[in-house]
């Protein structure tokens, strides 16, 4: 069934009202302690699973979890759980919390988690994996692999049409000598190309046959974030220099029908490099640059085939963009070491007519207040809920309407990443994941007692 502007309004599930209305004033209101007059819940102090007794986070007073999803974790399918947990997304499915969960493999060419009838590359272990949790006990009720055969699935991104958006972080194929990712030495010999962008139903018990949709580009992606008001698909790419896109498509909401690649440029500013020189609650006035081949072939030896497009005809850079969420309007997106301090930055771009505007709400000036922002959700009360990628100890960090940034947890398990932030979509739990050792877990607790 085709999908007008109304039908996107009434299915905006994931739009939140009075998101971070005023811009970000400075990184000195950091209070990583607030109470809820601030709009955070007090210090963090370790806490046991509900459900294992273990103590893997420091959560403030009032808050428990449950942990769960474990890598090696045989799945009702059978399968065994694959590990690099990253990108995820909550969705209401007959009842349950429906987790669609990414799997950031790396792996050399081995086999894929799923039958090779729906597989994309028999030879690649990436994809996803959905976990059916119960809203009141939060354990896991039923799982199984939902899409395979991709590689490096970073982040993606909810659609408001009850798909998750899965994105591969590399440009890897057939030949041998390509770059595998933006850091990794040379490798190659998979049965596909790679690069794109697929789409899991969230509503379907099985697998997803797993379709590249080619027209959103072939490069180091990493999430998206859908505009239901309009069906555009917003897109970032984690790369020492990146560009922020927007797919059009022909149709809204069947992405797999073609449609429109386009890289940001702000306006006036040809080539316009945003990684410095910024100042929390500056505005750009943006226009957006067409890239006239998606899909290039070099792609594969030059993961950045596609940004260099965009950039000769005035395309803006970014330093890495990670995380992106929609919410009140917005495209919310993390630049993970942008800034000055290269300790990250948060953007704002508001649509606005074919232009938009783009305006700095965050900028950290020390590691201690946010290191390396990765993936980022819309909290249903109005904040960010941001996952850190950093050295040492990472947090799960929340980010208030007036640009106060306080602790939600602590990974006191290791010195991994925290990745794929979401709320149920009654926005009682926040779930996320460690990535390594590979775990996912459950929070809650009294969240009308601060922004989130």
């Amino acid at each position: 069934m085709r999908i007008d502007r109304r039908d996107f309004i009434r299915a905006g599930v994931f739009g939140v009202t009075g998101l971070l209305a005023r811009p970000a004033l400075s990184g000195s209101l950091l209070d990583r302690q607030a109470g809820n007059t601030k709009g955070g819940y007090g210090p963090l102090k370790p806490v046991a699973a509900r459900n294992t007794g273990e103590k893997i986070l420091a959560l403030p007073d009032g808050f428990q979890y449950n942990v769960f999803g474990r890598t090696g974790d045989k799945l009702s399918d059978g399968s065994l759980t694959p590990n690099m947990h990253d990108g995820m997304a909550a969705f209401p499915v007959r009842g349950k919390i429906r987790l669609v969960r990414n799997h950031e493999v790396r792996s050399k060419p081995g086999s894929s988690i799923a039958p090779a009838d729906v597989s994309y590359d028999p030879v690649a272990g990436g994809g996803t994996t959905t976990l059916d949790i119960d809203p009141v006990t939060r354990e896991v009720t039923h799982s199984f692999v939902s899409l395979s055969g991709t590689l490096v699935n970073c982040a993606g991104g909810p659609t408001p049409w009850g798909s998750w958006l899965t994105c591969e972080e590399t440009t890897i194929g057939n030949a041998t000598g390509q770059v595998y990712h933006k850091d990794t030495a040379p490798g190659g010999g998979y049965a596909k190309e790679h690069g794109y962008v697929f789409e899991v139903l969230a509503g379907r018990d099985r697998p997803s046959v797993a379709i590249p949709i080619k027209e959103m580009g072939r490069f180091v992606h990493e999430a998206v974030a859908v505009d239901p008001a309009t069906g555009i698909v917003y897109e970032t790419e984690d790369f020492k220099t990146s560009g922020f896109y927007r797919y059009i498509p022909n149709v809204p909401g069947h992405l797999a029908e073609g449609g429109k690649l386009q890289m940001l440029a702000v306006k006036g500013k040809p080539e316009y490099d945003t990684r410095k020189g910024q100042k929390n609650g500056v505005t750009y006035e943006c226009e957006w640059v067409d890239i006239a081949d998606p899909d290039p072939v070099t792609a594969a030896k030059n993961p950045l085939a596609v940004f260099e497009q965009g950039k000769a005809k005035g395309g803006a850079t970014f330093a890495r963009l990670e995380g992106a969420w929609y919410g009140d309007g917005c495209i919310f997106i993390n630049s993970t070491d942008g800034g000055d301090a290269k300790l990250g930055q948060v953007w704002r771009y508001r649509p606005k007519g074919d232009g938009g505007e783009l305006t700095l709400i965050f900028e950290s000036p020390a590691k201690e207040i946010l290191d390396a922002p990765d993936n980022l959700c819309v909290s249903p009360r109005g904040g960010l809920v941001i996952c850190e990628d950093g050295g040492g100890e990472n947090f799960v960090r929340g980010l208030t309407q007036n640009g106060v940034i306080f602790d939600i947890a602590k990974n006191m398990l290791n010195e991994s990443e925290l990745a794929g932030s979401t709320f149920s979509p009654d926005g009682q739990t926040l779930f996320f994941n460690i990535q390594t050792p590979g775990l996912t877990v459950a929070v809650w607790g009294p969240w009308e007692r601060g922004a989130l």
